[in-house]
């Protein structure tokens, strides 16, 4: 094979392994001499195998590979071997004089399975390529260093109980990394090291059937099962796995069930409500699930409508409960055949999948409460049946064997007001408040019966009591009527009358004029026979003017016995009316009011007049309000009054508290300056002084306090108001000397100097002497 200066030689592929080194690496040396011996006549590059086969090796030393050569390294030529490609330098190097590959690493072919290189020879001086690169393969060749693994177990399966010998269970997968292609390294084969013999497994399609016939889950339901795989068709040497399945027996109706006896015995007593549990059964079922629900029926016994049989869905038991009221005075004892059957049934097991028991229950006695001869009782009497009249009787009696006496009483609450009476040993209710039918027709009331040695049992009746009508009521009006007549019409009225009685024939009143009125002269009446009657007008002259309103008295008698009546009086109003005959005015105030005034007008007149006199009131109330002096001389009510101020003055250092300038205005000196806040009752003309600017303030303080004082005109001209109410309760007492008994020469102010600066000058002033203050 000739290619340029490139030369392969086809060798066999063959295996180096650590051991056989020399020989290997002999047999390469020969190969390539031998090679170089065939082709001599042609022009050869240099020469190497174009594919390598090693085994995966985990030895510690590196292995030879294989050798290159080329035909320019002849001793003369300084050559150099370079290796390049896939692990080039890490997991293969070559030696650069001679040529040797080795494998420096170890090998797996599971990992990597072949190695792409490309190999050149260069100058060792001037690492110039003697010749092209070329490319050559290390194939690694697969050996037995990989178990089989089964990647998804531990496994779980289930198969029904009672399963048919063969029956699959499942199926397990294990792997083997090993060359699947390359000898028998990833041939596996499946074995049972555990669970036999109740389940075998296909050697080569590893699926688990069951072994053995006649698998009871309620003799066992879980077996563990463990799966061996082994490689090289499992001949000795080979590698294994395992794994566990863990197979459950699931569960099929084949039980039936069962009651724990055959006979059942209990004691209910006789006062068990309706729907309350009597006792329970229960059949047991080796089952588990749906398979093992039962019901329960009663299938035979006497009087089977008496009971009735439940189940309860949670602890799959039969409650006997009371369909009827049992009644030991009747029947003492029950039978009952009860039986259990499957909700489920499987057809193919064949096997009868219910269970019957028997049911005893014996009556207990207990002592009852009294029964009435009926639970209702409807009693007649008159309305004016006289007191203690017996209206009926009530019977009530002991059901029970012993039969206890019977007392009666009347509930008083539904007897409030206590018209009837019982008596307590016979049950006769009598009267005991007369009765008015037309107040209340029907009495409802309620009596108990009580056994003399237990008061604990109680039972109760109703009485209803109604109240016959007897004719005690005088018919009247059924309203106050009143009609009114035009002055030129007739009255067309129509009356009719009510009666509270009730009589069984019903109503029948008869209308007639009192004696006295036979014979007036302007109305009559007339029957309508259906227990009404007409007013007519005997003539059309009615005038307002002269009569306004007539009264006409009627007798109303009803068909009762004895019969009753009473006099009704009706009202006639004369009215004017148009031309239509509507009615338009009934009173008399066209002719009392003959300037032609309403009664709107006269009201409307009256309205302005009390508004005028409400205006007038209010003025002279506000003019007096405003003449009453400002000072108020009223002692009780001085504390109303106070003004508080807030404002602390700065003493004689303050100079911006007020404006000086004011007190030393020459105008303000000299002239006066007229009140404003009242009116003075005489004048008083305050001494007339005159000065230059620079008046002496203290001066003329002096001299406007001597007027102030002396002047009768009430408050002084800064409008001071004088408080005489202090307060009570200080500490300190009162600063002030208003309104004290003692006078300013028995106070000592000496300890206004203790205060400070600010009240030193203060104490100096009220500290002067009695000749300073006569001065």
């Amino acid at each position: 094979i000739k290619t340029d200066h490139l030369c392969f030689l086809p060798f066999r592929s063959f295996t180096l392994q650590s051991k056989s080194l020399q020989t290997g690496s002999t047999a390469l040396l020969r190969g390539l001499v031998e090679g170089q011996r065939i082709l001599s006549r042609a022009k050869r590059g240099w020469v190497w195998n174009q594919m390598f086969v090693l085994e995966e090796f985990s030895g510690p030393d590196p292995i030879l590979v294989g050798r290159l050569h080329t035909d320019l390294d002849v001793g003369s030529t300084p050559i150099k071997y370079v290796l390049a490609g896939e692990g080039a330098g890490t997991i293969f190097a070559i030696n650069e004089i001679t040529g040797d590959i080795h494998a420096m690493k170890r090998l797996d072919r599971e990992e990597k399975a072949e190695y792409t290189l490309t190999a050149q020879v260069t100058n060792r001086d001037t690492d110039q390529p003697l010749e092209p690169p070329s490319e050559f393969i290390i194939k690694v060749q697969d050996i037995n260093d990989n178990p089989p693994q089964f990647v998804e177990g531990p496994y779980r399966a289930s198969v029904p109980e009672m399963s048919q010998v063969g029956t699959s269970v499942t199926r397990v997968t294990a792997t083997d990394a090993d060359d699947p292609v390359y000898g028998n390294s990833a041939k596996l084969v499946y074995s049972i090291l555990e669970g036999q013999p109740y389940f075998s497994i296909d050697p080569n399609t590893a699926i688990i059937k069951i072994a053995l016939h006649g698998m009871d889950r309620e003799m066992r339901e879980e077996y563990l099962v463990v799966i061996q795989a082994k490689d090289m068709g499992g001949h000795m040497g080979g590698l294994s796995g395992t794994t566990t399945v863990t197979v459950t027996l699931t569960d099929v109706n084949d039980n039936p069930p069962k009651f724990s006896k055959s006979l059942y015995e209990f004691v209910i007593p006789e006062e068990l409500g309706i729907g309350q549990p009597g006792g329970k059964v229960k059949a047991n079922d080796r089952d588990i699930g749906e398979n093992a629900k039962s019901t329960y029926n009663i299938i035979d016994g006497d009087e089977k409508d008496v009971f009735e049989i439940t189940t309860d869905a949670q602890t799959q038991e039969g409650i006997l409960r009371l369909k009827k009221p049992l009644n030991f005075e009747t029947k003492k004892s029950y039978t009952l055949k009860v039986e259990a059957a499957n909700i489920r049934f499987d057809p193919s097991s064949g096997a009868p999948f219910k269970d019957t028991a028997t049911v005893k229950i014996a009556v207990e006695d207990s002592d009852e409460p009294p029964v009435f001869s009926k639970p209702t009782f409807v009693l007649q009497v008159d309305e004016n049946a006289p007191i203690n009249t017996v209206i009926g009787t009530v019977t009530a009696r002991d059901p029970d064997v012993t039969g206890s006496l019977v007392r009666y009483f009347i509930d008083r609450h539904t007897d409030l007001e206590r018209q009837f009476n019982i008596n307590v040993d016979d049950g006769k209710i009598t009267l005991a408040k007369p009765l008015d039918r037309e107040t209340d027709m029907w009495h409802n009331i309620t009596v108990t019966a009580t056994e003399i040695r237990n008061h604990s049992q109680i039972s109760r009746a109703i009485v209803a009591i109604r109240v016959l009508d007897i004719n005690d009521n005088a018919p009247e009006f059924a309203t106050e009527y009143e009609a009114f007549l035009c002055e030129n019409g007739k009255p067309g009225q129509t009356v009719s009358a009510v009666d509270k009685d009730d009589p069984i024939q019903g109503h029948y009143f008869e209308y007639r004029l009192i004696p006295e009125m036979l014979n007036n002269p302007n109305f009559t009446i007339k029957n309508n026979g259906d227990n009404s009657i007409s007013v007519l007008a005997k003539h059309d002259t009615f005038r307002r003017q002269k009569q306004e309103m007539y009264f006409l008295p009627i007798i109303v008698t009803d068909n009762g016995n004895p019969p009753m009546s009473s006099t009704n009086t009706l009202t006639i109003r004369v009215c004017g009316c148009s031309r239509e005959g509507i009615v338009q005015s009934c009173n008399v105030e066209a002719y009392v009011l003959p300037i032609g005034l309403s009664m709107g007008a006269l009201i409307a007149i009256l309205a302005c007049i009390i508004l005028l006199l409400v205006i007038v009131v209010l003025f002279v109330t506000l003019r007096r309000h405003k003449n009453k002096p400002l000072i108020i001389k009223d002692d009780e009510d001085v504390r109303e009054n106070i003004i508080r101020y807030d404002d602390e003055g700065g003493g004689e250092e303050d100079t911006e508290a007020f404006d000086i300038a004011t007190l030393q205005n020459p105008d303000g000196i000299n002239g006066y300056l007229p009140r404003k806040d009242i009116k003075p009752d005489l004048q008083f003309m305050p001494r007339q002084s005159g000065g230059p600017n620079g008046v002496d303030v203290d001066e003329f303080i002096n001299v406007r306090l001597h007027e102030a004082d002396n002047d009768p005109t009430a408050p002084p001209y800064d409008s001071i108001q004088i408080y005489g109410y202090e307060g009570r309760g200080s500490i300190a007492g009162s600063l002030s000397s208003l309104e004290t008994a003692s006078s300013d020469s028995d106070q000592n102010y000496d300890y206004l100097r203790e205060w400070g600066p600010r009240f030193r000058r203060l104490g100096e002033l009220y500290s002067v002497g009695e000749s300073d203050k006569e001065t």
